[in-house]
């Protein structure tokens, strides 16, 4: 089977595609053959080296597509299932091995490539918005890369919490792409200070909370945002990792919160993986939640997605197809 591996952490030119042996599910595993696979940051983590991984090692964390066989003990899916997940090494390739308990069922109006593009990023936003920081009627709260895959999905949940929404983005085009997925504020964060903007339209208060998914550049701005005992959500660092920092400043700026929250750590067991996707998913398919897929390209071209996912060139989720 043809899948992208990595021999050694690098640029672009560290993705291979090559031929490997097909595995097997062993014990508890199901065999997915997959139709579609989701592009995600933590990739380029993993393909840099800055999360560092056994080489060599085949990239990807999402996919979709249906269930090819089962090893002893599999009772949570059956060959044929339409199935999704989320965080299982090993999917950008045509085939992977998955422990099934990690599998979720699709509902019958959901894609494959939809699924491929809401299992991660969507219940990424879910556990932001209904844990991290539970969201309720009248809260303030700013997501940062508003544009992007969690920005949006994260920002159409807030507002069905009730929230009052402002979004920081790069371009105009990705301004309407904001203001379409409900942000009630988008800053232009290349022409305007988001924090003179924040200041300025809350009249000083600041905000309940934060997301930020981008780190370094934003990370003392985010938190000069908040309101006295906000919450600082830091779930990524596109921009780079945050420096050493002096806790003493969380104090001085009202009591604040920060919080370095992982998708893993919100789906421990799977009742609440299936709670969460099928929260997620559910939306999907009744029309409620819009998953915006920017591009779908084939799986040999993974290098060029993590050119224009690195390179802040996409609205919404890139695909790769096998």
């Amino acid at each position: 089977m043809k899948a992208i591996r990595v021999h050694q952490t690098g640029g672009w030119d560290a993705l291979q595609i090559e031929d490997i042996a097909t595995p097997e599910p062993g014990a508890g595993e199901a065999l997915v053959r997959i139709e579609a696979i989701g592009v995600n940051f933590i990739d380029i983590y993993h393909r840099t080296g800055l999360y560092p991984q056994k080489t060599p090692f085949t990239l990807g964390r999402e996919a979709a597509g249906v269930v090819d066989s089962v090893g002893d003990g599999v009772n949570e899916v059956r060959p044929g299932d339409r199935v999704a997940y989320a965080l299982t090494p090993g999917a950008y390739a045509e085939m992977a091995v998955v422990p099934a308990s990690k599998l979720v069922p699709l509902p019958d109006g959901v894609s494959t490539s939809l699924a491929a593009a809401i299992m991660l990023q969507g219940m990424t936003a879910h556990y932001l918005s209904r844990a991290t920081f539970p969201i309720e009627a009248g809260h303030r709260v700013l997501v940062h890369a508003a544009a992007g895959g969690v920005g949006l999905l994260l920002t159409q949940m807030a507002k069905r919490r009730g929230a009052q929404v402002f979004g920081t983005v790069s371009t105009q085009a990705k301004a309407e792409a904001a203001k379409g997925a409900g942000i009630d504020v988008v800053i232009r964060y290349t022409e305007q200070d988001f924090e003179a903007e924040v200041r300025e339209a809350t009249s000083g208060e600041g905000l309940h909370a934060v997301y930020d998914s981008v780190g370094q550049t934003t990370f003392e701005k985010s938190l000069r945002c908040l309101r006295p005992r906000g919450v600082l959500a830091l779930f990524g660092q596109s921009s780079g990792p945050v420096p050493a920092f002096d806790l003493a400043k969380l104090g001085a700026g009202g009591s604040l919160f920060i919080t370095r929250p992982t998708l893993a750590h919100y789906m421990l067991d799977r009742d609440e993986l299936l709670e969460r996707a099928g929260d997620v998913l559910g939306w999907v398919e009744r029309g409620e939640l819009d998953v915006a897929i920017d591009r779908e390209l084939p799986l040999a071209e993974a290098a060029e997605a993590h050119r224009l996912l690195e390179g802040r060139k996409t609205s919404g989720k890139l695909i790769l197809k096998p």
